[in-house]
């Protein structure tokens, strides 16, 4: 099965936008209690997460997963940090990496993978002002030829 697939959960679209993306990686997820209900019922965020390495274990900052509508006073801090399940030879290969400047770990997506969660996490360099600019002038220019040619057919 190849990365990110299965029933995806919560995308972080402004991450291509940001980063340009060189690399991903899937990673396990620990979560306690009733996380994994909420997180099965899609009530995750991904927007502002960054992932990052402490003591050769590598954390989930600011994701946001809602609390349990029915799971009373065992609920969970929505945004706590969360650890993610990676290889060593991963993980090392993630910390030479950021040391480089202008590398950071970003999370692209979490979706559930034979009943587990995974996210799908992706060494990006960021972008610059103009390099963002450039991206929205060509993603336009596609969409205006795909409806040019889609309006050439109907004729």
């Amino acid at each position: 099965m190849p990365k990110g697939s299965g029933k995806q959960l919560a995308q972080n679209k402004k991450a291509y936008h940001d980063f340009f993306i060189e690399q991903t990686f899937e990673a396990g997820i620990v979560l306690k209690g009733t996380e994994i209900k909420a997180i099965r019922a899609a009530r995750v965020n991904l927007k502002d997460a960054f992932a990052k390495i402490e003591n050769g274990e590598i954390y989930l900052h600011n994701m946001h997963v809602s609390p349990y509508e029915q799971g009373n006073q065992f609920n969970h801090d929505p945004l706590r940090t969360r650890k993610l399940l990676l290889h060593k030879k991963e993980i090392s290969k993630l910390i030479g990496a950021t040391k480089e400047t202008g590398y950071t770990i970003v999370p692209l997506k979490m979706y559930l993978k034979n009943g587990f969660a995974k996210v799908l996490i992706g060494l990006g360099k960021g972008k610059k002002q103009y390099d963002k600019r450039d991206d929205l002038k060509k993603k336009e220019a596609k969409r205006d030829i795909e409806r040019a040619f889609r309006d050439r057919q109907k004729m």
